[in-house]
């Protein structure tokens, strides 16, 4: 039903998205850094649920608004591409500070660790368009089951992000040492990620395949 070039686009759009600095790893990486891994497991919690909310609010809606106005497939393409663009933008200009640089933050309870990492994710705008714009260009009309094709193809997206949270959550003390010794090693993870975000979207914005209602 879901093509496997369908499930690949999206992993790559997933672990690009992932591991984009963002409010999500921002967050994540503070709050393993100065209160400890389990500080970090309980806030990736809220996150996760969080994809959950956005997963089932964009299919429940997509699934009748792509088969009754198929138009707008080319909207969202290209809302997509030129959000995948200014992510490439972000990840390749000069300048920046290392999201592993440890922060002075104050400890919380676990509910309200959970809470944050919830509305970090929920008020991230990167998610909202990733769900509405990126990951419904996946989808194929022509295999029908729309909602069910959204479904399988976000899960993959969650679970491609909670399990590189959930590395990141476990050495961010490591990761945050290494890169404190060997800050040319962020430049390389920044273009290397620019540039496949860029490819990214320029496929994206020159294909010209458009889709057909599902019978």
């Amino acid at each position: 039903m879901v093509e496997p070039s369908g499930i690949l686009g999206v992993t790559v759009v997933a672990l690009g998205m992932v591991l984009t600095p963002g409010p999500n790893m921002i967050y994540l990486v503070s709050r393993s850094i100065t209160q400890g891994r389990r500080a970090g497991l309980v806030s990736l919690g809220g996150v996760a649920l969080g994809f959950v909310v956005y997963l089932l609010a964009a299919n429940l809606g997509l699934s009748v608004v792509f088969i009754a106005v198929p138009e707008l497939y080319f909207a969202v393409k290209l809302a997509g591409a030129g959000y995948l663009a200014y992510l490439a933008w972000n990840a390749l200009k000069p300048g920046g500070v290392s999201v592993f640089s440890p922060q002075d933050v104050p400890h919380d309870s676990p509910r309200k660790l959970f809470t944050m990492g919830l509305m970090t994710n929920l008020l991230n705008p990167k998610i909202a368009i990733m769900y509405v714009s990126l990951i419904p260009q996946f989808i194929d009309l022509d295999k029908g089951h729309v909602l069910l094709q959204g479904l399988v193809l976000g899960s993959v997206q969650i679970v491609v992000s909670v399990a590189v949270n959930l590395s990141i959550v476990l050495a961010a003390g490591t990761i945050a040492v290494f890169l404190a010794r060997r800050p040319s090693w962020l430049k390389v993870q920044r273009y290397a990620m620019g540039t496949v975000l860029g490819a990214l979207a320029v496929s994206l914005a020159i294909d010209t395949s458009g889709p057909t209602k599902a019978s």
